[in-house]
């Protein structure tokens, strides 16, 4: 592109970075099911139970 031709072309035009590819070969469900594994690993274990009668108290989603 000469000097011209980027004069033409807005700056905001030139200056926008090329759109994330897409992986292929992994599909959203697989992808989804990953990061709730990696989620439910990376949290501490509770507790045990006092009582094993009572209710553990429920995580915030």
């Amino acid at each position: 592109m000469s000097a011209s031709e980027s004069a033409a072309v807005p700056a905001s035009e030139r200056d926008v970075p090329a759109a994330p590819r897409a992986v292929a070969g992994v599909s959203m469900r697989d992808l989804l099911a990953a990061c709730a594994a990696a989620e439910a690993v990376s949290r501490p274990p509770l507790a045990p139970l006092a009582d094993p009668g009572a209710e553990r108290p429920r995580r915030a989603a």
